[in-house]
């Protein structure tokens, strides 16, 4: 089975004089000690933290936005959907090419791109009092943008997975993972206080600092980890360790992804908007929960990958499966709103927003042990392809779905049927230990 695929990247080399513990040779050559893989990680938790404070941040001033530039429910949900579509449609391409290139080229390309992308949104395409920008302009440069930022996903996941230790590697992916709503709460956090006191410059201005910060970390102090050796051609390195694009169990679970995310992005992208306009809570009440969302989330995302490191993986599908029954079961409270105190509704879509935040971690560690630590790269850009397929559909299906219908109906559709469907879709634990 290609789960018991001996994985020669976490090979630890013998002790050397220079470190007594461990130590490894990047493939630069350059030597770094065992406590270099958690600077690795700590470089991925920025570039994931800085994308991610983009591409949830925003929706999280989705209201703001809205009034700031003019824009219909529809148009909203078309400038919310763009960043999370360019990630969609890039995110498995940067995974291969991570793979066959390594993890610093694509990280150095795609945070610069990102950086690039969002200071041109920040220098001419934002309102003043002059004038208001085309959101069909807007959209397309914030659709370049996820197109190059959807390169931290796997890139720097796949860097994780080479320094770490199998036995460590649920919990460090975990917390790597955690970067997302650790961003998502800074951009919920910052971005809408920048939007009420200075406009939509502050808000993307601070958007391209971040992602500069770490384009800066990864030029810096990125080193990646030693190749496997399975085949030596030409004095590059090979691997007989099959596709994860031609498994279909690997498809299956990267599926569950896709439907899991669609109640995540409901409470991420309309979240603020269904609080607003349907409970009538102020703007700070609402950025709040946004963020307590993000945090409860990522203090999630880190539990279950220690607690599937300390049970051998054993559980990671199985957890995955109790989180989408209760998922389901949380959306189908929230859409009895009309029933209940507005703050039993707010705390119910924090609930449901952590919930659909928090079996990332779990999931990613089992799809990319699942593929092998050599194919990681590809593995984790699939499921981000379809993790942010989740995310670009969701602002879409809503504001389709308002058109014609009520929120109690958003909430069942888009929150509660595909948290059921991905629960039945989900393949039995592996016997073999992950």
């Amino acid at each position: 089975m290609l789960e018991q695929t001996q994985d020669v990247l976490t090979a630890a080399p013998a002790p050397s004089p220079v470190d007594p513990v461990e130590t490894r040779t990047g493939r630069s050559g350059r030597v770094h000690g065992g406590r270099y893989k958690w600077g690795v990680l700590g470089i991925g938790i920025v570039a994931q933290a800085a994308f991610s404070a983009a591409f949830q941040g925003v929706p999280t001033s989705g209201s703001i936005l809205q009034a700031a530039y003019h824009l219909s429910v529809g148009q909203l949900g078309v400038v919310l959907a763009a960043i999370t579509c360019g990630i969609f449609i890039t995110d498995v391409f940067w995974g291969i090419l991570s793979d066959r290139i390594g993890e610093r080229k694509v990280l150095i390309t795609g945070l610069a791109g990102t950086t690039v992308t969002l200071g041109l949104v920040t220098a001419f395409l934002v309102p003043t009092a002059d004038a208001t920008p085309s959101y069909l302009a807007l959209a397309v440069v914030l659709f370049l943008s996820g197109a190059m930022g959807g390169c931290v996903n796997g890139a720097s996941g796949r860097a994780v997975m080479g320094w770490f230790p199998v036995n460590k590697r649920g919990f460090a992916i975990s917390l790597r993972v955690a970067a997302v709503p650790a961003g998502g709460a800074i951009g919920a956090a910052v971005l809408p206080p920048l939007a009420l006191a200075g406009g939509f410059r502050l808000v993307f201005g601070f958007l391209t600092a971040f992602a500069l910060l770490a384009t800066i970390a990864v030029i810096l102090w990125l080193d990646e980890p030693p190749l496997a050796k399975t085949k030596a051609s030409a004095g590059q390195a090979a691997t007989t360790t099959e596709s994860p694009l031609r498994r279909w169990d690997i498809w299956r679970f990267s599926i569950t992804a896709f439907l899991l995310d669609l109640p995540q992005f409901t409470v991420l992208t309309f979240g603020s908007v269904f609080l607003l306009t349907v409970e009538h809570l102020d703007i700070g009440a609402i950025a709040l929960l946004l963020v307590l969302v993000q945090v409860g989330g990522g203090v999630s995302r880190v539990w279950g990958g220690r607690w599937t490191d300390k049970h051998g993986g054993r559980y990671r599908r199985s957890i995955v499966k109790v989180y989408s029954w209760l998922i389901a079961a949380a959306f189908v409270g929230v859409a009895c709103y009309a029933a209940a105190p507005v703050w039993v509704i707010a705390a119910l879509v924090v609930i449901a927003g952590v919930l659909a935040c928090g079996w990332h971690g779990v999931h990613y560690a089992e799809i990319a042990t699942m593929a092998g630590a050599e194919r990681s790269g590809t593995a984790l850009g699939l499921e981000n392809t379809m993790v942010f397929g989740g995310a670009f559909v969701t602002p879409l299906l809503i504001s389709g779905l308002l058109s014609f219908t009520t929120w109690p109906v958003v909430m069942v559709v888009v929150g509660a049927a595909p948290a059921v469907v991905s629960a039945l879709m989900i393949p039995r634990e592996n016997p073999v230990p992950a």
